[in-house]
């Protein structure tokens, strides 16, 4: 079973149809029989936030699509806890040259935790700490 960590750059794609990812994403989505995923609360925040300026529609729609992640066997969501924003800040003080948000440096650090090293995602930050994005 392929594992991959999960950033808001392809809930984003997978959910909205106006995303210039969405097609690519789908496809790439439907070509996963045997798969789990991993992500965090934080990168969901991040798809809320987003989704937050949208319609109340958009709104209500992100909020069931991120209830049904939670409930979804084949999805783990890494919970925020005060140790993982710990790691992640320690992560974000230790790249100063780097322009890292503390959610893909907590991120970052989760994927090193559970031995994960494909993220969906075209941030070319992850890249940058040896990891394999799969949409450059």
């Amino acid at each position: 079973m392929r594992r991959f960590f999960v950033d808001a750059f392809y809930w984003i794609a997978l959910t909205n149809r106006r995303d210039q990812w969405h097609g690519r994403v789908q496809a790439f989505n439907r070509t996963l029989p045997s798969r789990h995923f991993y992500t965090t609360e934080e990168v969901l925040g991040e798809l809320l936030t987003f989704c937050g300026e949208g319609t109340p529609e958009t709104r209500r729609r992100a909020a069931l699509f991120t209830r049904r992640v939670f409930t979804d066997p084949h999805i783990t969501v890494l919970p925020q806890t005060h140790a993982s924003f710990l790691e992640g800040l320690a992560l974000y003080e230790s790249r100063p040259d780097k322009h890292y948000s503390l959610t893909d440096c907590i991120s970052m650090q989760a994927m090193r935790r559970e031995g994960l090293t494909d993220v969906l995602t075209n941030d070319h930050h992850f890249t940058q700490e040896g990891f394999h994005i799969l949409f450059p």
